[in-house]
């Protein structure tokens, strides 16, 4: 074979590559804007709103005959819908990996997902058992479609290109939550002149981020290639006995299962605070709806800088080094918002600064440093472990976060016990030999990691 044929197999191969690559951004732009309108900035306010019109005369509600303060509803359906990620991501990661067809997995349930979201549209008067039930299974639907969407990183970028092409993921994301925002926030201010309520408004906002998440979801499906393997037959049936593989494998490779545990602690944090942050400014900061969504909107900006300035930095000091910087700054960030005062939005909107400085990149990078660590092969069952991590264990954080609330009554109480999360997967990930965990994988190790 000539070399000239080689170079244009070679240009070949790498123009189909990007174009995967720009094709896979998209999701990150399809389903972003459920997290950013629809778990950061409406539902948590007027779920909780919805919540407090059912609840008794005491402030309860009962939810399967279980009493529940109004308050606390929102994140005990944020752990509930975790809890139920558990149950299917392995099935949805073994069937992928065992049949090749990540496309139709993904299709399945990132239009489940974004069905429920659009259904939240009809979430008024006292249907807070609806809200939960939608969120349960929009946030399932998320995280398993998360799974199926990550587990593509590594066959569509090489290990030299990965922090550049997750933190572009995340950027495209956290654009897309800012586009939607400004439209939310002009619906949402000036509702009256579209001759809606304030209620409505904010059930069309919800919506449409279902609608979003659907359509944009046509690009990477249309783009992404599945990878046939060879192994073919009941995949899903054997969802568990799979995962028992993986963490069999696993406990050969006990430097993944580290990070695993590291990512699992101070990753809860984070989900923890984009879930409770708009309850946090609403409930006991007595901000405004409108300017909540300027601040969820201010951290979508800044995210898209701090995303690809992380990425950046990861590329001069390491990922590793660059993942513990950030939650540096998320515990100092979570700290000062404990002092934060009441009715002063100012003050809130430069807590909102920094998280998104360090929001998207410690995301970004820790997707990123993560696709090292998996042996070739094993790209999607892994990745269910991972998202696992990131999505199907952050129950603990908003039990937290709803338990304190529940016992003292005060928002600042529970927003600062999440500060333990931030220390303890710092002291874990510092311990972790990145190298020597890349090496254990079967993987090449970058020059800069």
């Amino acid at each position: 074979m000539s070399t000239d044929t080689v170079r244009a197999g070679a240009a070949e191969d790498a123009a189909e590559r990007r174009r995967e690559q720009r094709g896979w951004y998209f999701y990150d732009w399809a389903c972003s804007v459920y997290s950013t309108s629809v778990l950061t900035v409406f539902l948590g306010p007027y779920l909780t709103a919805v919540a407090k019109h059912a609840a008794d005369a005491d402030g309860f509600v009962h939810p399967l005959g279980v009493p529940v303060r109004a308050g606390s509803f929102f994140a005990y359906a944020v752990s509930a819908s975790v809890i139920l990620s558990i149950f299917v991501m392995p099935m949805a990661g073994a069937a992928a990996d065992r049949t090749g067809r990540k496309k139709p997995l993904l299709a399945a349930a990132a239009y489940l997902g974004a069905g429920a979201t659009a259904g939240m549209f009809f979430l008024d008067g006292d249907r807070y058992l609806l809200g939960g039930l939608l969120l349960i299974v929009a946030n399932a639907s998320l995280a398993v479609s998360m799974v199926l969407y990550n587990s593509y990183l590594p066959q569509i970028a090489p290990p030299d290109e990965r922090d550049a092409v997750s933190s572009r993921g995340w950027a495209f994301g956290y654009a897309a939550g800012a586009l939607v925002l400004v439209a939310n926030l002009i619906l949402f201010t000036a509702h009256d002149s579209f001759g809606v309520s304030e209620a409505t408004a904010v059930r069309i906002c919800l919506a449409s981020a279902g609608v979003w998440w659907g359509a944009f979801t046509l690009v990477p499906l249309r783009r992404l290639r599945d990878r046939r393997t060879a192994s073919t037959g009941q995949a899903s049936a054997h969802g568990w006995r799979q995962l028992a593989a993986t963490l069999r494998d696993m406990r050969g490779k006990p430097l993944t299962l580290s990070f695993l545990l590291a990512y699992l602690i101070y990753n809860d944090g984070i989900q923890t605070v984009i879930s409770q942050a708009s309850v946090y400014g609403s409930e006991e900061l007595g901000l405004s709806q409108s300017t909540l969504i300027v601040a969820v909107l201010l951290v979508q900006v800044l995210a898209v800088g701090g995303a690809l300035g992380m990425g950046r930095l990861a590329r001069t000091y390491g990922a590793k080094r660059t993942i513990l910087g950030s939650l540096v700054a998320w515990t100092l960030t979570l700290g000062a918002g404990y002092f934060l005062p009441a009715g002063r939005p100012v003050w809130f909107f430069v807590l909102a600064a920094g998280i998104g400085l360090v929001l998207g990149g410690s995301q970004a990078l820790s997707r990123s440093l993560f696709s090292h660590l998996v042996p070739s092969g094993k790209e999607a069952e892994y990745f269910s472990a991972y998202e696992m991590s990131d999505r199907g264990m952050s129950w603990l954080g908003p039990l937290l976060f709803g338990l304190t609330y529940q016992l003292t009554g005060s928002y600042r109480d529970a927003i600062i016990s999440l500060v333990v999360f931030f220390a303890l997967g710092f002291v874990l990930l510092a311990r972790v030999p990145i190298r020597e965990a890349i090496r254990d994988a079967g993987n090449p190790v970058p020059e800069r990691i």
